[in-house]
């Protein structure tokens, strides 16, 4: 066997050596599993470069998001005016929008992306068309500009007029709780209960140590009773603490600083924020998810011509709705309040100051509409509209107060009479410059003649703003943090001390 292989062999390479080179060359075997790897390897770096293309695609898109965030600020605050203008656009009787969502209410820390939009007045006379309902564009003349006031005829129809009032009635109305004195009765602005300085001292004294310290005065600071523990009086009592060196007042130190805020307070009590004074009958319908389609269409339309974001609107006070017959009437006063740093805004006290002394009302701005005419008597009345200057001074002219409505509504300088169907906006605040609320405009000061024949039926929609923008945000967020928790904004919806005083219809 072995000489019979060794001849095979030698057979072979004697054919090998007969064919010629190129014949006798063989190239090197490669196997199916060499080709794999190969394809393998370039199927992998195929992957890679895909998968390096797509990353860096996402982190395009990331980018252009964040550009976008950073430069528009809280974006879907705003855009819900687009929203609410398609919702009029449907008509009056189209269905109510859903609560805002939880996008709506974000907060964005860039506090900066808020923005109030305010109407240009233009000139006082100025007339711009509007489109508020559909098929259809209503006239809205500059009657002042000092306040900032519009007024609209036609903003609301007959039916809808009718609609409010007869809503009203079936909720039941209330006594306004500020009355004037009955003719021929003198007026006092005397506290209910006469308390002397040793008293005050004592009642604010807690731990009755005879020292007051600052928490044991700012612990009384939320009384609302507006007597004896007013704003002005604490600011007055915490600015003599702080003059202190000890930091403690003792009773004389006490007795100096107190009984100085009330002689200020005597002098000032004939200026407008001390006597504001009216005689009607009110009630507040809710306007949220739920509520009679008149009303939400109201509220979306106020939304569409003042173009500022839906969740500012939609977390306002509801509508309140005042009644007026013979001889009623209302002092002039401001819907608003100007800010200090002791006090916080009402409606955001669910992220409030809780260093604040007092909680007061914060409203951007006043949409008021007229839902009868009056045959006599009833206007609202701007005492001081488009004066030169604000000097409260200057309310009292010759010996006559231009704030008491009820003796010198005819001295006013710009007195508008009730037609139904008609609404008036003004702003109740300036611009801060940078696209918020401001100060408070002195020269909104309003009131409501009295009505001398037939009765007046009118309703005020509030659009609520804190001046920190900051904290309004966080106000929003934590509104939308409850409504994700549990749905229903009507259950976590209590901005104001009177919200539970009205019911959904």
């Amino acid at each position: 066997m072995e000489h019979e292989e060794e001849s095979t062999l030698e057979e072979e390479e004697h054919d090998d050596n007969d064919k010629p080179l190129s014949a006798r060359y063989k190239p090197p075997f490669r196997s199916p599993r060499m080709q794999i790897q190969r394809s393998n390897v370039c199927s992998r770096a195929y992957f890679v470069v895909v998968m390096v293309f797509f990353h860096v695609y996402i982190l395009n898109v990331i980018g252009l998001l964040l550009y976008v965030h950073y430069n528009n600020g809280p974006g879907d605050l705003n855009s819900g005016v687009g929203d609410s203008s398609a919702s009029v656009s449907q008509g009056g009787t189209s269905l109510p929008n859903p609560a805002p969502d939880s996008r709506q209410l974000h907060e964005e820390d860039d506090s900066h992306g808020f923005s109030l939009p305010r109407i240009e007045g233009i000139r006082v006379g100025h007339v711009q068309q509007v489109s508020i309902v559909p098929d259809r564009t209503h006239e809205m003349k500059t009657i002042s500009l000092k306040p900032l006031l519009f007024e609209i005829p036609g903003f609301l129809s007959e039916e809808e007029c009718r609609v409010v009032v007869q809503l009203a009635q079936l909720k039941g109305l209330m006594e306004s709780q500020s009355t004037a004195p009955n003719q021929g009765q003198e007026e006092s602005n005397q506290p209910l209960l006469s308390l002397s300085t040793e008293e005050v001292f004592s009642l604010l004294d807690l731990n009755q140590d005879r020292l007051l310290q600052r928490q044991e005065i700012v612990s009384h600071s939320r009384s609302r009773d507006g007597t004896w523990l007013n704003p002005d009086t604490l600011r007055q009592i915490l600015a003599g603490l702080a003059a202190c060196p000890t930091g403690v007042l003792t009773l004389e130190e006490f007795k100096r600083v107190y009984d100085e805020s009330q002689n200020q307070e005597h002098q000032q009590r004939r200026k407008l924020r001390g006597q504001f004074k009216q005689r009607s009958k009110y009630t507040w319908l809710y306007q949220g998810q739920g509520s009679h389609h008149v009303l939400r269409t109201l509220r979306n339309r106020v939304t569409s011509l003042t173009r500022l974001p839906s969740a500012l609107v939609e977390l306002s006070e509801p509508l309140k709705v005042i009644y007026y017959e013979h001889g009623d009437f209302s002092h002039a006063h401001h819907d608003s309040s100007p800010s200090h740093s002791e006090t916080t805004c009402a409606h955001t006290r669910l992220a409030g100051n809780i260093s604040a002394l007092t909680e007061v009302s914060c409203r951007y701005l006043t949409m008021l509409f007229y839902l009868t005419s009056v045959e006599e008597g009833g206007e609202t009345t701007f005492p001081v509209a488009d004066n030169r200057t604000y000097e409260e001074q200057a309310l009292v002219q010759d010996g006559v107060d231009l704030t008491d409505t009820q003796e010198t509504c005819n001295r006013g300088n710009l007195r508008i009479k009730p037609t139904a169907g008609t609404a008036l906006l003004w702003y109740n605040h300036l611009s801060d410059g940078r696209g918020w609320m401001g100060e408070l405009d002195e020269y909104s000061l309003h009131g409501d003649c009295p009505v001398k024949h037939g009765v007046k039926w009118v309703a005020n929609s509030w659009v609520n703003v804190d001046p920190d923008s900051q904290q309004q945000a966080r106000y929003q967020r934590l509104v939308a943090e409850k409504y994700q928790a549990k749905p229903g904004m009507e259950e976590h919806y209590q901005p104001l001390p009177h919200s539970n005083l009205h019911q959904d219809l």
